[in-house]
């Protein structure tokens, strides 16, 4: 008797539910992108943007501060660790990089909740100190490809990243 038969193979989903995959044909590709989502950025989100050195995720910032609103240039916080980004209206945008963080007491330093509670972080190298971090966020995970290209995946965590991705969307692609 053959057990083949009997078993149920359930096909497993290529990408994490609800998320978008996407690969950047230009530096101005991603930050239009950026520009997009920072639209839809409201107080207290949580972007976590993880990738190698060289993937995006600066330019992706910088689109991301300009759609928000922001009246100041971005730059990478890396020797910095934490720039802020102010829109003319008011509010805060926390660009944090944990890149050179030693430990996720200094993490606990920055004071994090109090950035979410008073603006938005977006957070470089994220999975560095994910154990500090709310549960709900907006990942995004990018990959050099070639010199001009990156792949981008959107995971929402959360219903309001969930229904900011679908907004996302219509915003970027139409529908």
């Amino acid at each position: 008797m053959s057990l083949s038969r009997n078993l149920i193979i359930k096909p497993m989903p290529i990408l994490p539910a609800y998320s978008i995959d996407f690969v950047s044909r230009s530096p101005e590709q991603t930050r239009r992108l950026g520009m997009r989502m920072g639209a839809l950025l409201k107080s207290g989100d949580l972007l976590c943007l993880e990738g190698d050195l060289g993937s995006g995720k600066t330019t992706f910032v910088q689109g991301l501060a300009h759609g928000w609103g922001s009246v100041d240039a971005v730059t990478s916080p890396t020797f910095v660790i934490v720039n802020q980004y102010r829109r003319a209206g008011g509010g805060l945008m926390h660009h944090l990089d944990a890149y050179r963080l030693t430990s996720i007491d200094e993490a606990i330093d920055l004071d994090l909740d109090d950035m979410l509670s008073g603006g938005i972080l977006v957070a470089e190298w994220a999975e560095r100190i994910e154990s500090v971090l709310p549960a709900d966020r907006l990942v995004i995970k990018y990959a050099w490809l070639n010199e001009e290209q990156r792949n981008l995946l959107f995971i929402p965590v959360g219903e309001r990243y969930k229904k900011m991705l679908d907004d996302f969307k219509r915003l970027a692609f139409g529908g």
